[in-house]
């Protein structure tokens, strides 16, 4: 088992929200740092040691005098935690379900690839000088992606996005509803996902890995 976790998060980052809600899940104790992406401190040389790409989150594992595990891309982290944590939910299908596991990671995915990146500050920041409204631009392609998972995820929910128990789809969904709300996209819009968010917010662990409950969290906005 590991010494010690330690994830590298900031309280609005839906990637960094990710982990944080898998390590409740899995009940993995963690020491998270806070790195405040409007300071910069992302970019820090200390920072940039850990995370070469200037981002969170990183998750670093410490096994004794080892050289520590240092993951930086929350999807092959939330892979790791899932295989290197075998106690507790698992975020996967099993082996023996290929096609399961093709559909949870086609829905992660499309979290990942087509909504996150939009959402991302450092692309929102170069979309600023070209003119267009930055929430604006972001909602129309959000609701793209939304409407793609939406497609999808009719075909495989239960009670989450793939039957009833929460996968790796589920843990990147609820922080892209967050972001997708904070730029006035209407979840209601989709009804299996808005149903879907519904049931995951009333999770414990992801009560505690929302960027409202995070100790960086500025007191005007908990």
């Amino acid at each position: 088992m590991p010494e010690t976790v330690t994830l590298y998060t900031y309280f609005r980052s839906s990637c960094s929200a990710r982990l944080r809600i898998a390590l409740h899940l899995k009940n993995i104790p963690f020491t998270p740092v806070y790195v405040n992406l409007l300071k910069g401190e992302q970019s820090s040389p200390v920072h940039l040691s850990i995370n070469p790409s200037g981002t969170v989150p990183a998750l670093v594992i410490q096994r004794d005098a080892q050289e520590p595990i240092i993951i930086t891309q929350s999807l092959a982290a939330l892979e790791y935690i899932d295989e290197a944590f075998p106690g507790g939910p698992a975020l996967m299908p099993p082996v023996s379900d290929p096609e399961g596991r093709a559909i949870v990671r086609t829905l992660a995915q499309i979290i990942g690839c087509d909504i996150q990146p939009v959402t991302n500050l450092r692309i929102l920041k170069r979309v600023a000088p070209l003119g267009a409204d930055r929430a604006e631009w972001s909602k129309d392609l959000i609701e793209d992606g939304l409407r793609a998972y939406e497609a999808l995820v009719s075909k495989t929910a239960g009670k989450f996005s793939v039957g009833d128990e929460i996968t790796l789809a589920d843990l990147c969904l609820i922080p892209a509803a967050w972001g997708a709300e904070r730029v006035g996209v209407d979840i209601g819009e989709f009804p299996v996902t808005n149903a879907i968010v519904k049931n995951l917010e009333a999770e414990e662990a992801v009560k505690l890995g929302h960027w409202k409950t995070q100790d960086d969290t500025p007191e005007e906005l908990r």
